[in-house]
């Protein structure tokens, strides 16, 4: 048992200390996203662009070990009047301008929403910004390690509930299906997704988790 955790930890370090690097060159983009796009996103563009009112902001995609296997954590937001209510995401918000940087927005939404503890925080780098039209939002992804599982406190008032979900099952092929969703103003949308934990990740964080995959498959490639 000790000799297959000191293995475990060399290998969860070597992948992220790989991805890490690999965030650092040039990121797929566009082309990563399209394969998880809305139906309504080339319309949406279309018709909305960014400009001085778009809101900037950043979500944290947080790895850590848990039951020999690296993870990652996803929100349920809150039902509320909003265009991403009730929702699946990585846990962030708009910036404010107390903020650092996005990097101190992402953590201090992490740390507000779940009670990440910032401090134990490694971040590794960054995924592409994506502009979401619905909400005129500008999202910039974080990419973080923690080198053990996070102590969760629910912040009831924004959160619903929180899934926790392995990179080997974000990697699966059999979770990726396609369904038809309600949008903002009972707008239906159909839409590919990501079936976790019997819960569907669609629209912008689908498409973040698209790139996240296209990272990884470089690596192991």
């Amino acid at each position: 048992m000790f000799i297959f955790v000191i293995f475990m930890n060399m290998f969860i370090n070597k992948f992220i200390s790989d991805i890490k690097l690999e965030l650092a060159k040039e990121l797929p983009s566009y082309d990563a996203h399209q394969r998880m796009m809305p139906s309504t996103r080339v319309t949406d563009m279309l018709t909305a662009k960014i400009s001085n009112a778009t809101i900037r902001s950043s979500v944290l995609i947080l790895l850590y070990p848990k039951d020999e296997k690296l993870n990652t954590v996803f929100i349920k937001r809150q039902e509320y009047n909003g265009v991403h209510s009730g929702q699946f995401a990585f846990p962030g918000g708009k910036y404010e301008k107390n903020d650092l940087n996005l990097i101190n927005t992402a953590l201090r939404e992490a740390n507000e929403e779940i009670g990440i503890e910032i401090k134990s925080v490694e971040i590794l780098g960054q995924l592409s910004e994506l502009y979401i039209p619905p909400s005129n939002f500008l999202v910039l992804p974080i990419v973080a390690y923690m080198p053990s599982p996070p102590l969760f406190i629910l912040n009831n008032k924004e959160v619903n509930k929180i899934i926790e979900v392995s990179l080997s099952e974000l990697l699966s092929p059999e979770n990726v299906s396609e369904n038809e969703f309600i949008g903002f103003g009972n707008k239906r949308i159909v839409a590919p997704c990501y079936d976790l934990n019997n819960h569907k990740i669609w629209g912008a964080t689908a498409m973040i988790i698209s790139e996240l995959i296209e990272i990884i498959h470089k690596i192991h490639n």
